[in-house]
C-alpha cells in the first residue's frame, strides 16, 4: 500500500492547475452549461428547480454569472519554499476570523481570495485581495518524536473576517509574493443553516495525510535506508499546522476535485460545501440534504464521519464515492495547539494506540480485519479497495448498459469508457460482507502495480432496503480527473461520457432515496459466481 499512496501523490504532484502533464486526454470542449433563466419551470419556495442534471438553484445559476477568471491560477514554475502556509482552520463561516501562517522569501506579499466554481469556464471569481504585509521565513518546523509529527508553530502573517462577501463555497486563497512567488491556501466556507440539495465534501483529512512537508507523514517516514511496510518511522499523527507539500499547497484539490466542482457549479446545481472535519463534528445534518458527494481520493474516515453517514443512508441519504478506497483507515481528529481538529491520528496498529484498552470505539487502525474495529468499507460503500496502478490508464468496461445510469451515453455492454481507471481502483470482493443488492454497472480488467495481479475494478450502485437511499461507488480515483476538459482535437475522450453519467446520477440521486425511483438490479452473481 505504501507503493499505491507514494504513487499517488506522485500522480498528483505531475498536475498543473487541473491538468496533467502526461495522461491520457479527456475532452475537447466541455458541454452546454445551463445557465438559463427558471422560466417555464417550478420554483420552490428555497428557490430550487429541476434541472436536466438534477436539483438547480437560482443563487449558484446567478453566482456562476459572475465575471470570471483565470487569475487563480499558478502557471510559472515555484519552488518549495518561495511562498508557502496554512491556515488556523480547514472550514469557515461567514463572520468567523481566519488566521494564515505564511512563510516567504519574498520582502512582502498578498493574499487573493478565489471562489472556485464555473464563471464561463475560467474557474475561479476573485472575492478578495489582503493589504500587502511584510514577509518572513519563518524558522523550521520540529519533528516530535514517537509519532513523528511534523508541527509548525510559525508567529500569525495575518488575520482576516469572512464577512458576507464571501459566497459559501470552496476558496483557494493565493499567496503572492513581491518577487513573483505564488502558493495556495485551501478554505471552505460553508453555511451551517443550508438545507442544500448536494453536500460536497472536501477530503482533507486525505490530504493532510499525503502531505509529507517536514519529510514525514501516513505512508512514509524521514530517513532513507529504513524497511518494512508500513515504514517504522512513519507519522502517528499529522498536522494541519504546515503547508501541503503538494499542488502548490492546494493538495488534491484542484485535479481530483475541482472538475466536478465546476461540472455542478456550471450546470447550477443546488450545491453547498463540507470538508471531512465537518461531516464529523456536524454529520447530523445530513439528513438535511438529499445526497452526499465524497470527491476524489477520501479514505480516511473518523468513527463520527461513518456513524453520521450511515445514519444519513438509514434515513435515505443518498451516498455518493467518487473515488476508490474511500473508508480505508480509521483515524481520529484531535486539537492543535491552534484549534479544534487540527491533527489526524492513525496509529494503525490500534494496540499502539494510547486508548487501546481505554476508549476502543476511537482507537486508530484499519477498519477492516483488525479487532476493535473490524468493519469493513464495503458495508457502506459497497465495493472494497483491492489495489492500484499509477503506470498505465486503463478502459473502463460497461457491463450493464441498460442501466439508467448510462441513459443518454450510447453505450452498450461491452463498451469501453477510455482511460478513467487509474492510481486506486475498487472492486466487489465476495469475502467481505456487502450489502444484499449490489449492481456492478461496469467490470474491467486490471493489473496490480505492486504484484502485477489481474483482477476487477468495479463500478457498483445498491439500494438500501430500509430507506431506498441509493450509493454510488465509482471504482476509480480517477473518475473526476478524466472530467476535465480535453485539448482540442482528442480522439478518445471519456469526459463527455463521464459527464453525461455524473448528470444522471445527480439528477436521480437529488431527487431524494434513488431506490424509490431506481431500485438496484442485484448482478454480482454473474461476475462472481463461485462465491459460497
Amino acid at each position: 500500500m505504501l507503493v499505491a499512496m507514494v504513487a499517488l501523490v506522485i500522480a498528483v504532484v505531475s498536475f498543473v492547475n487541473g491538468g496533467p502533464k502526461s495522461a491520457p486526454a479527456t475532452r475537447a470542449t466541455r458541454r452546454h452549461v445551463h445557465h438559463h433563466s427558471a422560466g417555464g419551470k417550478t420554483v420552490t419556495t428555497d428557490g430550487t428547480f429541476t434541472g436536466p442534471d438534477g436539483v438547480e438553484a437560482n443563487w449558484v445559476v446567478a453566482e456562476n454569472k459572475k465575471p470570471g477568471t483565470t487569475a487563480w491560477k499558478i502557471t510559472t514554475p515555484q519552488t518549495a519554499d518561495g511562498i508557502m502556509g496554512y491556515a488556523d482552520t480547514q472550514q469557515a463561516t461567514v463572520g468567523q476570523k481566519v488566521t494564515l501562517y505564511v512563510s516567504t522569501q519574498a520582502p512582502s506579499f498578498r493574499v487573493e481570495a478565489f471562489r472556485m466554481g464555473y464563471y464561463q469556464g475560467k474557474g475561479g471569481r476573485l472575492v478578495w485581495t489582503s493589504k500587502t504585509v511584510p514577509g518572513v521565513v519563518q524558522p523550521a518546523c520540529p519533528v516530535i518524536p514517537t509519532v513523528f509529527e511534523v508541527q509548525c508553530s510559525w508567529p500569525a502573517s495575518l488575520t482576516f473576517s469572512v464577512t458576507d462577501a464571501w459566497v459559501q463555497g470552496d476558496y483557494l486563497l493565493k499567496l503572492v509574493g513581491s518577487g513573483g512567488q505564488q502558493g495556495y491556501v485551501p478554505l471552505t466556507i460553508w453555511d451551517p443553516s443550508s438545507h442544500a440539495t448536494y453536500v460536497v465534501m472536501n477530503a482533507v483529512a486525505t490530504w493532510q495525510v499525503f502531505n509529507s512537508f517536514g519529510g514525514y507523514d501516513l505512508y512514509a517516514g524521514g530517513p532513507p535506508g529504513l524497511t518494512g511496510y508500513p515504514p517504522p518511522d512513519r507519522s502517528r499523527i499529522v498536522s494541519f499546522d504546515r503547508p501541503y507539500a503538494y499542488g502548490n499547497g492546494a493538495a488534491s484539490f484542484i485535479t481530483s476535485e475541482l472538475p466536478l466542482i465546476e461540472f455542478m457549479e456550471g450546470h447550477g446545481l443546488d450545491v453547498t460545501y463540507w470538508t471531512d472535519v465537518t461531516l464529523a463534528t456536524n454529520g447530523a445534518q445530513l439528513v438535511d440534504h438529499k445526497a452526499l458527494l465524497s470527491l476524489g481520493h477520501d479514505e480516511e474516515w473518523s468513527l463520527r464521519m461513518r456513524d453520521n453517514a450511515t445514519t444519513a443512508r438509514d434515513k435515505g441519504v443518498n451516498l455518493m464515492f467518487f473515488g476508490a478506497s474511500p473508508v480505508l483507515r480509521k483515524i481520529r481528529f484531535e486539537p492543535s495547539p491552534i484549534g479544534p481538529n487540527m491533527e489526524v491520528v492513525n496509529y494503525r496498529d490500534p494496540q499502539a494506540d494510547p486508548l487501546y484498552g481505554k476508549d476502543n470505539a476511537e482507537v486508530t487502525q484499519n477498519w477492516w480485519g483488525q479487532p476493535p474495529a473490524n468493519d469493513p468499507a464495503s458495508t457502506l460503500v459497497g465495493a472494497t479497495y483491492i489495489g492500484f496502478n499509477n503506470t498505465t490508464p486503463a478502459n473502463m468496461a460497461v457491463v450493464d448498459a441498460s442501466s439508467w445510469v448510462f441513459k443518454g451515453t450510447k453505450l452498450t455492454d461491452g463498451s469501453q469508457i477510455p482511460g478513467v481507471l487509474f492510481t486506486d481502483f475498487d472492486g466487489y470482493d465476495t469475502s467481505r460482507p456487502n450489502p444484499p443488492d449490489v449492481q456492478i454497472l461496469t467490470h474491467s480488467p486490471v493489473t496490480i502495480g505492486f504484484n502485477g495481479a489481474k483482477m476487477y475494478a468495479d463500478t457498483t450502485y445498491y439500494t438500501w432496503p430500509a430507506s431506498n437511499a441509493g450509493v454510488f461507488e465509482s471504482g476509480t480515483n480517477y473518475w473526476i480527473a478524466a472530467m476535465t476538459p480535453c485539448p482540442p482535437g482528442t480522439a478518445s475522450c471519456a469526459a463527455p461520457t463521464l459527464d453525461t453519467i455524473t448528470g444522471n446520477l445527480l439528477a436521480a440521486f437529488g431527487a431524494g432515496p434513488a431506490g424509490i425511483a431506481h431500485p438496484s438490479v442485484t448482478n454480482w452473481q454473474q461476475f462472481y459466481p463461485t462465491a459460497g
